[in-house]
């Protein structure tokens, strides 16, 4: 089905080139892991690749003054959001508000694999354990 969602003459595009950069390494045997700064290609979102096979292994507990958005893309997640607890599988999308403390874990079985999108050019954090 077409779109047709705006009139693109009511948002002509800006002067800023395409850009791109690498965020990981796809050739070694690890999981995929890495980061790249929104600012190093113009952009307002910074992304990071987070791959662990250890069941129970993921990020420490943390905060953002921005929104942060998680895409399974393999494996079962459990995320902890503030006071929630969420499970998560290949193909789900999750949000941490902006100042909600967060993180997740592998919840197995196998590879848990994410990118996780900060809404922000700038990777901003503070530790919380």
């Amino acid at each position: 089905m077409a779109r047709h969602d705006y009139d693109p003459a009511t948002a002509p595009p800006d002067d800023r080139p395409a850009a791109k950069a690498k965020a990981f390494d796809t050739t070694g045997p690890r999981a995929w892991r890495g980061s790249l700064a929104g600012e190093a290609i113009g952009s307002a979102n910074t992304i990071l690749a987070y791959a662990t096979d250890t069941v129970g292994e993921g990020p420490r507990l943390h905060v953002h003054p921005y929104d942060e958005s998680f895409v399974v893309i393999m494996g079962h997640a459990r995320f902890f959001v503030g006071d929630e607890v969420i499970e998560a599988a290949a193909g789900d999308v999750l949000l941490a508000p902006a100042g909600q403390p967060h993180r997740f874990e592998n919840a197995g079985p196998g590879r848990l694999q994410t990118i996780d999108i900060h809404h922000s050019p700038l990777w901003i954090q503070t530790d919380l354990d």
